[in-house]
């Protein structure tokens, strides 16, 4: 369809259509919740479902995460590029970043849909496992190879017609630590895409199968229609934007730390166009921070989509991104190359360049971002033998921290932000599952940037490793390059992560890899703030005064930050606190 185009279907069926192609994938999540084993999926919902068309575009997408928006409409177009002729009955699965995937952790289940014999459309659930073997319980070690990261699947055959293939399971489920609690998300994945197909065959039926598809293809034509305006509506402008980041966790003989690495940015808008050029960004490191392609134009996608549509309206799919081109230099860490191990860079560095493209756009439309929130997915994963059972137990966790401080309000602390957008576990879920006592958690004071309006808070959680020990990995980035505030706001508070022994030693670690947990040990994980925006001086008494009470900021940092009085502020705290 043209650019500003009229609808070829009449826009009462065109609506219902399109509402129902969303509403399947938002139940594709529901059956996957309600059936899926793992707590990652179950109750922090760590996936993404998805309608795709007979090309591989995505057509429509649940209400997930925005990490995969980008990098879902490559991983089913590496199923069609590989098996071209899709029959019913046929379920394919694959996780290989260098095949359209993200990372290993993320495996995609994609089943095509058919009315009677004829083919119209791919379902696809991308869920995140706790374990895809390796050498460390959860996939997150800190290699140098992608062959050292875990299981690794082409797009291959699962099911057919039906009939699962019995050689692929095989091999699958004797390279996870977990194959049982594994083996049942992979059956709630293949449930959700069986409930999308029935939905799909139903809507053919209903309205006819070439009709369905004609809609199909409007509906990305409407979505790219939408963005191109609300871009257009935006100034005209462009930046450059640079930022550093921790490392990649690989120590080098002599070091104490891993070294940090440089991204660059040149973010150019024009009328209804969007370009992004990473040109000048370091070369690949050996650590797992390398981002393929799709998963660097993941970060952007997600990134301009909040900044062009702040109230959500435009359905998100692949005609969004039409208007969008980005490039980066081959075997960069925006641009990884085989064998470059990914694992790390799949959440961290869309993390980071969704953040850079809201500084760049904040020089020429400001109205439109906000500072910088916690920057990192903040990984923890824990395995062993659970002392209470003898069985082998793989736990992943993403922690949460401060959403950055917007042109016209506070951030959020203690929520997931930017490209993410999954859950808090509970702590019951958390005990009653692993063998390990959550002993706090806790809001930290100070980790919201100041500014007119402050950054949101990090958070700090601390678990005590009981029965036996544990091999753990963790993940976190902004340790060492804070989140930024915009327009005078201040930066947020840094990351930390720790353990102390049974003997009262405490060992700040490393921002990423493995380590071993003792049992007793306390394993600290204080997760990045988030930056302020605008500058200090323009920040109401009457919010600083409930930062006071609320304990979100102490009275050193509001006198430092705001020069102001603490005490006699909260003694002057009236009846609206």
């Amino acid at each position: 369809m043209a650019k500003g185009s009229a609808l070829k279907t009449d826009p009462a069926t065109f609506e219902v259509v399109k509402n129902a192609l969303y509403k399947t994938a938002e139940e594709m999540k529901v059956v996957l919740a309600k059936t899926a084993y793992s707590p990652i999926l179950k109750v922090a919902g760590d996936y993404s479902c998805g309608v795709f068309d007979v090309a591989g575009e995505m057509v429509a997408q649940g209400p997930d995460l925005p990490i995969h928006l980008g990098s879902m409409p490559d991983a089913v177009k590496a199923v069609i590029a590989a098996w071209p002729t899709a029959e019913p009955g046929d379920v394919f699965i694959h996780n290989d970043p260098y095949f359209g995937g993200s990372h290993l952790p993320d495996v995609n289940v994609v089943t095509p849909a058919f009315a009677g014999d004829r083919l119209i459309a791919y379902c696809c659930v991308r869920a995140h496992w706790p374990d895809v073997g390796s050498a460390t319980p959860g996939s997150y070690g800190a290699v140098t190879e992608i062959y050292g990261e875990g299981l690794r699947l082409p797009p291959v055959r699962l099911y057919r017609a039906g009939e699962l293939n019995v050689d692929v399971d095989a091999i699958i489920f004797a390279n996870v630590r977990t194959p049982e609690e594994r083996r049942g998300d992979l059956r709630a994945q293949v449930a959700a895409n069986r409930r999308a197909c029935q939905r799909l065959e139903t809507l053919a039926r209903k309205y006819g199968t070439d009709i369905l598809l004609g809609i199909m293809g409007e509906v990305l034509d409407y979505s790219e229609v939408m963005m191109r305006r609300a871009l257009a509506a935006l100034p005209d402008g462009e930046a450059r934007f640079e930022d550093f980041c921790d490392g990649d966790g690989i120590v080098t003989m002599g070091a104490t730390e891993d070294e940090t690495f440089t991204i660059r940015m040149h973010a150019v808008k024009r009328g209804d166009r969007l370009f992004v050029d990473f040109a000048g960004s370091d070369g690949s490191v050996p650590g797992p921070m390398n981002a393929p392609l799709s998963v660097t134009k993941s970060g952007i996608f997600a990134a301009i989509k909040m900044i062009a549509d702040p109230n959500s309206l435009i359905p998100p799919n692949s005609g969004c991104w039409r208007a969008v081109e980005v490039r980066a230099p081959e075997g960069s860490v925006v641009n990884a190359e085989l064998p470059s191990p990914v694992v790390y860079a799949n959440h961290e560095i869309s993390h980071r360049v969704a953040e850079m493209l809201f500084g760049a756009f904040a020089q020429f439309a400001p109205d439109n971002v906000m500072a910088c929130s916690q920057g990192t997915s903040s990984v923890l994963t824990l395995g062993g033998i659970d002392y209470r059972t003898g069985n082998r137990y793989v736990s992943y966790e993403t922690l949460k921290g401060g959403f950055g401080a917007r042109p016209t309000k506070d951030g959020i602390n203690c929520i997931a932000s930017t490209i993410s957008n999954t859950m808090n576990t509970p702590i019951e879920i958390l005990e009653m599952s692993f063998p390990v006592r959550v002993e706090s958690y806790e809001v930290v004071p100070d980790t919201g940037g100041a500014g007119k309006f402050r950054g949101g808070t990090g958070a700090r959680r601390t678990w005590r490793i009981l029965g036996n020990e544990a091999l753990a990995a963790v993940c976190c980035e902004r340790t060492k390059s804070a989140p930024f505030g915009l327009l005078g706001g201040k930066a947020g508070g840094l990351g930390r992560i720790s353990i102390t022994y049974a003997d009262g030693r405490e060992q700040v670690l490393n921002s990423k890899g493995a380590f071993m947990a003792p049992a007793g040990s306390l394993i600290s994980f204080q997760v990045p703030g988030s930056g302020g925006f605008g500058p200090v001086d323009g920040r109401d008494p009457a919010a600083i005064r409930r930062d006071l009470l609320n304990g979100y900021v102490t009275p050193e940092a509001a006198r430092r930050d705001y020069g102001v009085d603490p005490a006699a502020l909260v003694a002057a705290a009236g009846e609206d606190d």
